[in-house]
């Protein structure tokens, strides 16, 4: 986090480093930073591709419990980029926990079809409650009990 910060310190027009210190912050436990610091990434960059930022958007909102957001930014980064693994986890947990398992499932459907990795080791996750947020949004959109 400290070498992002430093890069965007000595060139704060550094759109794919403000883009990185997005993702870091989200896995920090920081969604509302990362929003601002993506936000910042598009607005420097328009041309580049917007699916990953709006996953990490999405994914922000998500563990802010903005759900609603959270499904109409995760939708748009699916449709830039469908093969993206990421917001398809976000999406179907965001879906679980509004109660939407129908659409829960369907997502994880898709999701399987892309990889046999539907709960994945999110560990990257410092916010314990980020984490656990996401992994039981998973296991109950895949139907596991555990």
């Amino acid at each position: 986090m400290a070498l992002v910060d430093r890069a965007l310190a000595i060139n704060p027009s550094f759109a794919r480093g403000w883009y990185i210190s997005g993702i870091i912050k989200l896995w920090a436990g920081q969604p509302d930073v990362a929003i601002e610091h993506v936000e910042t990434s598009i607005r420097l960059s328009p041309r580049a591709p917007i699916g990953p930022a709006l996953g990490v958007i999405g994914g922000a909102h998500f563990f802010a419990r903005r759900f609603t957001e959270a499904v109409s930014k995760l939708l748009l980064a699916i449709q830039e980029d469908s093969s993206y693994v990421q917001p398809y986890r976000y999406l179907a947990a965001c879906y679980a926990h509004m109660g939407q398992l129908d659409d829960a499932r369907e997502i994880v459907a898709r999701l399987r079809a892309i990889t046999p990795v539907v709960i994945p080791d999110a560990h990257y996750l410092r916010n314990a409650g980020h984490r656990e947020l996401l992994l039981s949004g998973l296991r109950l959109a895949a139907g596991d009990t555990v």
